[in-house]
């Protein structure tokens, strides 16, 4: 019988640096390790239960009984953007990285955006978005020139005030820009920055939206809806496909409104198919404003939300948590970090702990729902679904 499987994205909660990491800077990174550490001692009662300790112990962690499959994943493709980690958690694994601007972006492409647009520019640089807005906010404000931006990962960032362009203007010169970056200049996202405020106090809104490349190839999603299964977004993951292969999205502006917007689904009674959730604020909060105390707030409040929802689900559910990439909030900058990530698998039968192992791609995940949903292999992945299942009984 064909599961009701949910997929819960913790963004950024990576779990130690992959062996390649000094090629991205991020040698010694390890997100939960580290936060955990800065903020004297870390206690997550359920995400140890399921077997998160067993991947990566940290400061404070509590001991007791696993019930749960766990595992640590390896990202395969050479990145550590979400558009990356989440394609290849659908069993599409990137074979060239996207494009990347250190120094910006070429002044010519930014001229044939005003050509097309009207609009003239700030910034054009690698930057903390906090941190330009309130440097180039006044300037912005007086001249009406959009702020753009990028950083160590593949992004086309455009700031503005809702007092200087409405997010309906915003949202139609991103979709302009998506149009134009394409090959060469094809970044994974662009990123509409809606902010408000005034001089010295700007605060960046829930108006945030991204404009994805579609993916190149087949995802899990599309294998998905080709059988005719459902497939149900929370937070960013719609934007992060593009909207290919969901049958409904249901927008999430912070983890509260995701975790809410997971309580609110129907009892394990609505039947098969696919629940894929992003909770953001890991990562767009506390990752990249390294702010380890809201990180760990962020995970003690996840953990007691999570023991309630286990706690209802039905016989035929299963649940995989995982993340993207890492992104360690006491290291320096403000950008991702390049780290193996959790998976943590559950059944409401499951009754002891399973040892994964250590798993080489994200597309594990993929080729474990797959196999889930009687669907062909995809990715390349390798299934831990029978071990899964011999454990559930």
């Amino acid at each position: 019988m064909r599961p009701r499987a949910f997929v819960i994205i913790l963004d950024g909660l990576g779990v130690g640096d992959l062996p390649d990491s000094l090629a991205f800077g991020d040698t010694g990174r390890n997100t939960l390790a580290n936060l955990a550490a800065a903020v004297g001692g870390l206690a997550l009662p359920t995400l140890a239960g399921l077997g998160l300790g067993r991947i990566q112990p940290w400061l404070g962690m509590a001991g007791g009984p696993v019930r749960g499959a766990y595992a640590r994943m390896a990202e395969k493709a050479q990145g550590k953007d979400s558009t990356t980690g989440h394609w290849e958690l659908m069993g599409l694994t990137l074979e060239r990285a996207f494009p990347l601007f250190p120094a910006g972006f070429p002044a010519a492409l930014l001229e044939t955006l005003t050509r097309r647009t009207g609009q003239r520019f700030l910034g054009n640089e690698a930057a903390s978005g906090t941190e330009i807005i309130a440097r180039l906010g006044d300037a912005h404000c007086a001249s009406g020139h959009l702020i753009v931006y990028t950083s160590a990962d593949s992004v086309f960032q455009v700031a503005a005030h809702e007092d200087v362009l409405p997010l309906a203007d915003l949202y139609a010169f991103c979709a302009e820009a998506r149009a134009l970056l394409q090959g060469e200049y094809g970044v994974s996202r662009v990123i509409a920055r809606p902010f408000t405020g005034r001089s010295g106090d700007y605060r960046r809104t829930a108006g945030r939206r991204d404009f994805s490349l579609p993916p190149p190839g087949e995802t899990l999603l599309d294998r998905l809806q080709a059988a005719g299964l459902p497939v149900t977004g929370i937070g960013k993951v719609s934007d992060l496909f593009a909207g290919r292969g969901f049958s409904l999205h249901l927008p999430s502006k912070s983890n509260r409104e995701g975790m809410a917007q997971l309580s609110a689904l129907p009892a394990a009674a609505a039947g098969a198919g696919l629940v894929f959730v992003n909770l953001v604020d890991f990562d767009m909060l506390w990752g990249h404003r390294r702010d380890p105390a809201g990180f760990a707030a962020g995970l003690r409040e996840f953990d007691d939300w999570l023991a309630g929802w286990l706690a209802g689900l039905g016989p035929g559910d299963r649940v995989f948590i995982t993340a993207d990439h890492g992104n360690d909030p006491t290291g320096p900058g403000s950008d991702h970090t390049r780290e193996y990530v959790p998976v943590l698998a559950y059944a409401p039968q499951l009754r002891a702990a399973v040892d994964l192992g250590r798993r080489e791609s994200f597309g594990d995940l993929a080729a474990t729902l797959a196999e889930a949903f009687a669907l062909a292999p995809i990715g390349g992945g390798r299934s831990f679904w029978p071990e899964l299942e011999a454990a559930a009984g």
